[in-house]
């Protein structure tokens, strides 16, 4: 992200956490948030792409800790909660990024599936958002920002469990703020379109054509490309500044047009 960024966006002493943010679209939101001045908890499940994270953001002069972290746990989730508490106190800027996919109509969807899917991309931020709004509340200030995605605008095919859990993800977010408008908190959501992240590269090149399969994916957005993570990154940095002060309870498509047509 352009290094200028914190001329535009001040972030000088808030304290962020992201969670999915080792990798992809979370480690340049995180980055982002760290050139416009914030502290960092970087929360992610592998505990090695974390570290990595970590002492690579540390060598950037970046203030920086991390916890490992699986958001459908309680136990994770309060761990979290304790650890940054403990180096930073007050948490300004949430970033509810962890999430996973899945691909199938229902007839291919088991329970087991949805229930997977429901307890990362909804329930973790359901946990999370819980435990540190009440001192959000109590300061009258904090920013949640939710990674959906145009999945959760529109329906996209084979995609079910995703799309389900991606829409539940905007209705949270709009009534989060709506409860909490007068209290401080400002809630919004993101909503990438096709993002060339390292999860896609590598699920393309696994195709038997992957050139083929960049394009046809690249096709589904008006603007015949993939967004790079940090054009979505870019959002969550404005969202999270006092810039965005009047801004709350939008979906935030960033999908290069593919829902203009839907």
């Amino acid at each position: 992200m352009a290094k200028h960024i914190k001329e535009l966006f001040d972030l000088t002493g808030k304290t962020a956490i992201v969670t999915g943010g080792s990798r992809g679209i979370g480690v340049e939101m995180a980055e982002g948030l760290a050139e416009a001045g914030a502290n960092l908890m970087l929360c992610a499940r592998r505990e090695e792409w974390l570290n990595e994270t970590v002492e690579e953001f540390r060598g950037k002069g970046f203030t920086v800790e991390g916890k490992t972290c699986d958001v459908s746990t309680e136990s994770d989730v309060q761990a979290v909660v304790d650890a940054t508490v403990e180096k930073f106190g007050a948490v300004d800027v949430l970033i509810n990024n962890a999430g996973i996919g899945h691909v199938g109509t229902i007839l291919q969807t088991t329970e087991e599936d949805l229930d997977k899917l429901y307890n990362v991309n909804v329930r973790g931020i359901f946990s999370l958002t819980k435990a540190f709004l009440p001192s959000m509340i109590n300061r009258k200030y904090g920013v949640i920002i939710n990674t959906s995605s145009i999945g959760g605008i529109v329906a996209v095919k084979d995609r079910l469990a995703y799309c389900t859990t991606k829409f539940a993800v905007i209705g949270f977010t709009k009534s989060l703020a709506l409860d909490h408008a007068l209290e401080g908190i400002r809630a919004n959501a993101i909503c990438p379109g096709r993002v060339e992240t390292p999860f896609v590269k590598k699920r393309i090149s696994e195709y038997p054509d992957p050139q083929k399969a960049y394009e046809e994916m690249a096709a589904t957005q008006a603007v015949g490309r993939m967004a790079t993570p940090e054009e979505i990154a870019a959002a969550a940095v404005y969202l999270a500044s006092d810039e965005a002060a009047f801004v709350t309870g939008t979906a935030f498509e960033i999908d290069g047009g593919f829902s203009v047509g839907k």
